[in-house]
């Protein structure tokens, strides 16, 4: 016995609901990753919240941070191209925004919850050094001055002003400049000074190369500002240096002249 034929043009009704639906966007596609992977995510909040922040890597630190700026998407992947593209977590949160934004599925929300990481870290490190005379807390001004100017990609030449117990007054980016040069003029840094009443600075600056070494430039400026700062009795406290992981200190080196 023969089928009877389909008319032609008529398509199956089985196969309807897949041929109005249509493929499925972007937007679906990360939320059904979403809901799929909210186990996940449950279960990354808790070894977070019972073993601390070291219990988990890198990638998982960002992927936990862009979750919450990013409901709706998979920040996994995110989060791995983000590495990929920065290196490293520090790296990541202190690129600068144009760049993190180029890379995919970001957004500006995405690039917003960065940066305010970073920027609640460094002021909790400031808040310490401020808090306390810099010259008894000489490891945390350290961290911080690492921790603000090691990954900045061009030079930047920024003075602590102190009173006359050695508390910070203020913290200010005199020059920003190039890969190897940020301008910086002794006659600047003693006119703030008087403006702020301070007694006293630490000068420092970033080598985005990586190593603290100074130029013979370096040690030639530390010494005009020394000699401008003296005259006006306003003390040198020292110079540092910040690389990659690593500072140098003119005091140390004996390098204040």
């Amino acid at each position: 016995m023969s089928r009877a034929s389909k008319p032609s043009g008529v398509a199956d009704v089985a196969l309807l609901p897949g041929l109005l639906a249509g493929p499925m966007d972007a937007a679906s596609v990360d939320s059904a990753a979403v809901a799929g992977g909210e186990g996940h995510r449950q279960r990354m909040r808790q070894r977070l919240l019972k073993a601390g922040p070291d219990a988990l890597a890198d990638h998982e630190m960002l992927e936990m941070l862009l979750f919450i700026a990013l409901p709706r998407r998979d920040t996994k992947l995110i989060a791995r191209a983000l590495l990929t593209r920065f290196r490293s977590f520090g790296s990541t949160v202190a690129a600068p925004v144009s760049e993190m934004m180029s890379v995919d599925g970001l957004g500006e929300a995405g690039a917003a919850a960065l940066k305010l990481v970073q920027a609640a870290a460094l002021r909790m490190m400031r808040h310490e050094v401020a808090t306390q005379p810099v010259l008894s807390t000489w490891d945390r001004l350290t961290e911080y001055l690492t921790a603000s100017m090691q990954h900045e990609r061009v030079e930047q030449f920024r003075v602590l002003f102190l009173d006359g117990r050695n508390r910070l007054i203020a913290d200010e980016v005199q020059g920003q400049g190039t890969i190897n040069h940020a301008p910086a003029y002794p006659r600047e840094v003693v006119r703030r000074c008087l403006e702020l009443h301070a007694t006293a600075v630490i000068l420092a600056h970033n080598h985005p190369s990586g190593e603290p070494t100074p130029s013979r430039e370096d040690v030639t400026l530390t010494k005009e500002i020394v000699r401008a700062a003296a005259m006006m009795g306003i003390t040198v406290h020292d110079h540092i240096i910040v690389g990659r992981g690593k500072w140098l200190s003119f005091r140390m080196e004996k390098l204040l002249g």
